[in-house]
């Protein structure tokens, strides 16, 4: 009997966190892509590898907003609406009070952690020695499901460009 829930005990946390990983690769396949303006900040960490803190300009608008007459909830989570532009920059346009999306508008998910807006990162971690090819990054490429998940898949520059290039040798 024990052999038996042990068994069934691994398939269910198996499935559950290959549903979950499932759920992520769709979220990156097939979600809407919108691009956020971020406050880089260089740190290394000799535990993590080398990344880029991000501070994103819509945690500040998210919770500005608190400030005004719109309250964030007190735990878990909440949604932004956004206004996309022609190049699908996202921009806080209002807290989401359920009513329907104008077009233009994406609903944008985020919780809180300590009190804190968190859109799912604070960091973007790259190879060792790449620090070069992400110093220019302006805008955060999330991914963003029809209920507002998100997943930051990549880095852009001011001009929503890839970051290209790499480490600089000393022939260039």
């Amino acid at each position: 009997m024990t052999r038996i829930l042990l068994a069934l005990g691994a398939l269910i946390i198996f499935g559950t966190v290959n549903w979950q990983i499932a759920a992520k690769e769709r979220l990156r396949n097939n979600g809407q892509s919108v691009f956020l303006e971020l406050a880089p900040v260089d740190p290394r960490s000799l535990m993590q590898g080398d990344y880029m803190a991000l501070n994103f300009v819509l945690v500040r608008e998210i919770s500005g907003s608190a400030s005004g007459r719109v309250v964030l909830p007190v735990r878990g989570s909440g949604a932004a609406i956004l206004r996309l532009d022609e190049q699908r920059v996202g921009r806080f346009s209002r807290m989401d009070d359920g009513t329907a999306l104008a077009p233009g508008e994406m609903r944008f998910r985020f919780r809180l952690r300590s009190e804190e807006v968190w859109l799912g990162t604070n960091a973007f971690f790259f190879h060792e020695g790449e620090e070069e090819r992400y110093r220019g990054a302006r805008f955060g490429e999330f991914r963003v499901n029809d209920d507002g998940a998100a997943m930051l898949v990549d880095l852009r520059d001011i001009e929503l460009r890839k970051m290209l290039g790499g480490p600089k040798t000393n022939s260039e």
